[in-house]
């Protein structure tokens, strides 16, 4: 019955391990997203300029 309860314990042990390393897994994606959703951001910020800038320099040509 201890062998038992011995497996049980490593078992309850090694799921706790899980657990703990999948919720700082978790953070870190978290974190890394947030990276990516900035760079996304400041890159359609420069795609916007560039097509301000485009526009213009269209606007000046004649035709």
């Amino acid at each position: 019955m201890n062998a038992e309860f011995d497996a049980l314990d490593g078992k309850i042990d090694q799921f706790l391990e899980l657990c703990q390393r999948l919720k700082s897994e978790n953070k870190e994606l978290r974190l890394q997203l947030v990276s990516a959703q900035n760079d996304v951001k400041r890159l359609e910020d420069k795609v916007d300029g560039a097509k301000t800038r485009l526009e213009a320099l269209l606007r000046r040509i004649p035709e």
